[in-house]
């Protein structure tokens, strides 16, 4: 009782001879179908390789094109080619010239030796098929197609459509109940005799000779009329991307393809020198004794689409930018925004560091230069303090920030009078933690000593910029976790709502503050809220803020001190 072997080849097919050689070399006998559009030069060449070996034959050529019928009928006759030239062969796998046994040979046969009645062929009903791509699960069936996809797409697109609009449909005989799976399949002689044999073997074919890619169905189909013992799987390991396209296996897959518990791999790059050498050398030693469940390897390829269809979150290719909605989030990890916290406290950001562990810029979106930390002139990511640079792409700047930074928590200040191009960037990203104190612009103001007449203009505008922040962080499709409130609310009881936020980035409990940041003077403030409101500026933000609240700060004897650009 021994297998044989049909391989379907049409280009690199010195590897195609390489694998033959090796099935050969364990008895196995082999028969080679090459595509006849395959240059004659490299057919002889295959031919003149094989030719001391006895038992590998060659099937007459056929010209071949993907997805078409003619793929089903070279793999029919070279199967009957097989079964009339080794009567002893009770299995044949149908294997393509870009196969690879990732497991001995001897392991095969003894595997199909235990299951001497059983076919190893994918095969489920066409309406539980997930992997159909194109839009053709069951019109690939009730359509015809007479072009070929590859080399006519256009005129197969076109006769799609006539088909559609027009409402042509063929009926599918009663008897098939089509089925669909891998076109690599493992069927037993009498099994594969009974297919070839069949009395209605004429009008079944005449049906497939129309269907679309048929050698996924045409065996998987035709196995249900004729096995008594199907095991709905195939040993041979091909997986296809979101496309349809076989994944291709490189030489960096070679721990992968030892795990797993096929005995064949498909698709395998030529240029795989280590691949080819590993599993057609001589057994090695040191194989792993656990296989790799099969659904652990299906994880494996389902990662790698993800990895290509949606990218790593905050990842962005060199080439473009992802349309808006469509990437696979905005940023790498979470972050924090403190806004209005810098006016308020003393130092705010090395409070930060030293409480919560983030590395705590200044105003990373301030007008004359970027603040990193330490007062930086560099960060990671060859990111620069330069503010032309930043403005370009605020929300690249930060996506790259952050990006290079995984690892390791960030943070940053934020005011009306930064930057507000990043605003609505920081209201779309789930990973951003954004604590606003509301009206907290009219601190420095405040402390600078100007005349109220000439402040009343600049709060006014700084109003109207962080009005318009706040409004956008409260609509319904902001995705940031945002929590805001006005300076009044928050100098009622700030060791309460500073410690909110370390539970928001931390976890809640899980660690208290040892000392309160030292705030800035605040005496006095409420009478200059009431002298803005009563030059004919409405501080709103701000809320109503208590002058109680200021005479009890510690540290409310009043200063007067020059700020940065108040715009």
């Amino acid at each position: 009782m021994s297998v044989g072997f049909v391989m379907m080849a049409h280009a690199a097919l010195y590897r195609a001879g390489q694998v033959a050689r090796h099935l050969a070399d364990h008895g196995a006998t082999v028969v080679i179908h090459v595509d006849k559009r395959t240059p004659k030069a490299e057919f002889f060449q295959l031919v003149q390789d094989v030719s001391d070996l006895g038992n590998v034959h060659f099937a007459p050529r056929l010209k071949c094109d993907w997805g078409t019928w003619s793929l089903v009928e070279a793999s029919r006759q070279s199967a009957k080619q097989l079964l009339e030239l080794d009567p002893s062969v009770n299995h044949v796998c149908l294997v393509s010239g870009a196969c690879l046994p990732i497991r001995p040979v001897p392991a095969l046969q003894q595997y199909l030796s235990d299951f001497p009645e059983t076919d190893f062929i994918e095969s489920v009903t066409i309406r539980e098929v997930p992997w159909t791509q194109g839009g053709l699960s069951e019109e690939r069936f009730t359509l015809t197609f007479p072009f070929a996809w590859k080399r006519q797409k256009r005129l197969f697109d076109a006769w799609v459509d006539v088909q559609r609009r027009f409402g042509r449909k063929r009926k599918i005989p009663s008897d098939l109940g089509p089925h669909m799976g891998s076109q690599w399949w493992c069927l037993t002689r009498r099994t594969l005799e009974a297919i070839l044999n069949d009395p209605e073997r004429k009008r079944i074919d005449s049906f497939f000779r129309r269907v679309w890619i048929p050698d996924e169905s045409y065996y998987a189909t035709l196995v249900r009329r004729h096995s008594d013992s199907i095991e709905s799987r195939s040993l041979t390991l091909s997986k296809f991307d979101f496309q349809g396209k076989p994944h291709v296996f490189y030489d960096d897959h070679l721990m992968l393809l030892r795990q797993s518990s096929a005995f064949f791999a498909r698709k395998i790059w030529p240029g795989a020198r280590r691949l080819y050498g590993a599993f057609l050398g001589p057994v090695q030693q040191g194989r792993p004794k656990r296989r790799t469940p099969a659904y652990e390897i299906d994880k494996t390829f389902s990662d790698a689409v993800s990895r290509r269809t949606r990218g790593r979150a905050g990842l962005l290719m060199a080439s473009r930018f992802p349309a808006e909605g469509f990437e696979n989030g905005l940023t790498a990890a979470p972050y924090a925004v403190f806004h209005g916290f810098g006016d308020l406290f003393e130092d705010f950001p090395a409070w930060v560091e030293k409480n919560i562990g983030s590395r705590a810029h200044g105003h990373l979106f301030a007008p004359e230069r970027v603040e990193f930390s330490y007062n930086l002139q560099g960060f990671a990511g060859g990111l620069s303090d330069s503010p032309s640079l930043r403005d370009y792409n605020p929300g690249a700047f930060l996506t790259n920030l952050i990006w290079n930074t995984r690892g390791e928590h960030q943070s940053f200040l934020y005011s009306p009078r930064d930057h507000q191009g990043i605003s609505d960037f920081l209201a779309r990203d789930p990973n951003a933690l954004i604590a606003s104190v509301s009206g907290a612009w009219a601190l420095p103001l405040f402390r600078s000593g100007k005349d109220i007449c000439e402040l009343r203009t600049i709060a006014a505008e700084l109003q109207k910029r962080e009005t318009m922040h706040l409004n956008r962080l409260q609509e319904r499709r902001t995705r940031a976790r945002v929590r805001i409130w006005t300076l009044a609310e928050f100098l009622e009881d700030p060791d309460k709502l500073l410690q909110t936020i370390l539970d928001d980035i931390t976890l809640t409990g899980a660690q208290e503050f040892a000392e309160r940041p030292k705030l800035k003077p605040i005496r006095g403030l409420a009478v200059f809220l009431q002298e803005l409101r009563n030059a004919g500026m409405n501080p709103h933000t701000a809320g109503a803020l208590s002058e109680r609240r200021a005479e009890h700060n510690p540290d409310s004897s009043k200063q007067v001190i020059r700020t940065r650009g108040l715009l």
